[in-house]
């Protein structure tokens, strides 16, 4: 098969999250920082980072961007180095964990981004030079506004106010302690290599820890494993997996625990919102998280991705089930699978 194409930009959580999970699994690729001179390819609906134009049914090119069905098919595709658990079970786990980095750790970084003067200031200079050819200072100062003018009234999208603004900083906080305890004896989420949930989170911590000033600053503070580990992630064509290195789900550390209760504390209670306010036809959630209020718009693709986790859940054996459900007994995770 020829080099998968994709374009994206070092700025996208979500475009370094794919790429770190290319070079892992060895699957050669051509990435695009830019599509402009590039021969005529089809248009993401949305556009979304990073875009992968990929065969369809009839052989013609397809725009694709979500990230987590894109992993699934590689799976399928592409033979050895998986980065889904073979045990249903912890292949559970994983997802969960995966769609709490994907869906609410990009909260705390579009928070972050475009809150702080320091890092509103960075992002739309750095992110400006991003877009498009070389720039003089004239032109940067420019595209550097209209970025911030874009970005920043985006923050109610993600439920960023300050109301809120507490609530994300401190499950931030949390999330780094957690992953920092974890890091002291295991090399990765899912035990001595890598699962889907590793390269979600890591796509968000390439900003939080290694971009943002205010973000880097906390982590380079209280986790120094985890900002070692971000860098360890980019590149892991080298390390050779094993069939016996993933975790054991029924012995899970208390580490990745402590990261299931903040899966059930901050993204649980809202997943559940945005289907009931989905159901119920309204344009906006409203929730209990952490004890505060939030008030935030309903997304469809979050009903979605609750879909896709009760979907997985219902798929296990009922010993796989009863194995998945006594780790999540307990972290809030369980009320998922509650209709």
């Amino acid at each position: 098969m020829s080099a998968l194409l994709l374009s994206g930009a070092p700025g996208s959580p979500y475009t370094r999250k794919m790429v770190a999970l290319l070079r892992y699994r060895r699957i050669a690729y051509r990435l695009l920082l830019s599509t402009t001179g590039a021969p005529a390819l089809p248009a993401a609906k949305p556009p979304l980072l990073p875009t992968f134009y990929l065969p369809g049914p009839d052989g013609a090119l397809q725009a694709v961007t979500d990230s987590t069905p894109l992993i699934r098919r590689f799976e399928a595709e592409f033979a050895g180095r998986a980065v889904v658990p073979a045990d249903p079970a912890l292949a559970l786990v994983d997802a969960l964990l995966e769609d709490f980095g994907d869906e609410w750790l990009t909260k705390a970084m579009f928070h972050y981004r475009w809150t702080y003067p320091a890092d509103i200031r960075k992002a739309g200079e750095v992110l400006a030079c991003w877009r498009g050819g070389p720039h003089d200072d004239a032109a940067l100062a420019a595209t550097a506004d209209a970025v911030r003018q874009r970005q920043i009234p985006r923050l109610r999208y993600v439920g960023s106010n300050p109301s809120t603004g507490p609530v994300i900083e401190a499950g931030y906080q949390r999330v780094l302690l957690a992953l920092e305890d974890h890091f002291r004896t295991h090399r990765f989420l899912m035990g001595a290599r890598p699962g889907a949930s590793d390269f979600a989170l890591y796509g968000q911590l390439t900003q939080l820890v290694h971009f943002d000033p205010t973000s880097m600053a906390l982590a380079a503070e209280i986790a120094p494993r985890v900002g070692a580990w971000v860098l360890m992630m980019e590149d892991l064509s080298g390390l050779e997996p094993t069939d016996t290195d993933w975790l054991n789900v029924t012995r899970l550390p208390d580490s990745l625990k402590a990261l299931l209760r903040e899966t059930g504390r901050l993204y649980v209670p809202l997943l559940r919102a945005n289907a009931q306010a989905l159901q119920a036809g309204q344009a906006e959630l409203q929730a209990t998280i952490d004890g505060q209020p939030w008030v935030q718009q309903a997304f469809p693709y979050q009903g979605k991705c609750l879909a896709w986790l009760r979907r997985d859940h219902q798929a296990l054996s009922a010993a796989d089930r009863a194995r998945a459900d006594a780790v999540l007994a307990g972290s809030g995770c369980e009320a998922l699978f509650i209709p």
